[in-house]
């Protein structure tokens, strides 16, 4: 489903998303396009095993600039674990998991498992 910055904004909020957007800046060898595991989840990032398993880290420090008017969304990677921005003029929702116990499972049942190759492999499909 392709979404706007706002919708998109809202479903990080609540939810991990595994979504596909366009590269800002393309790189050599590298599809056009992105494929990233994400969320600004309190309920999954500001927990124990969020910032144990997803080392997660606060930052304080917003951007030099308002991302909105570039039509960027800021958020947490969770394969990368760090901040990304997401390109919002093409980017689509793949799919949604809510973040509580239901993103706690499949991370222990899939994520966990995946080698750093099969993570390579996920972003650039």
């Amino acid at each position: 489903m392709r979404v706007a910055l706002p919708t998109l904004k809202g479903l990080l909020d609540q939810n991990v998303l595994e979504i596909k957007f366009t590269r800002r800046r393309p790189k050599p060898n590298t599809p056009p396009t992105r494929r990233m595991l994400c969320t600004n989840s309190r309920e999954v990032l500001q927990t124990e095993p969020g910032r144990r398993a997803l080392g997660f880290k606060q930052t304080w420090r917003p951007p030099a600039y308002n991302p909105d008017t570039k039509n960027l969304v800021l958020a947490w990677d969770i394969f990368k674990q760090s901040y990304r921005m997401i390109n919002c003029d093409n980017v689509v929702v793949i799919s949604q998991i809510p973040a509580n116990i239901e993103f706690w499972k499949y991370f222990n049942d899939t994520l966990r498992k995946m080698s750093a190759e099969q993570k390579m492999t996920f972003f650039n499909l």
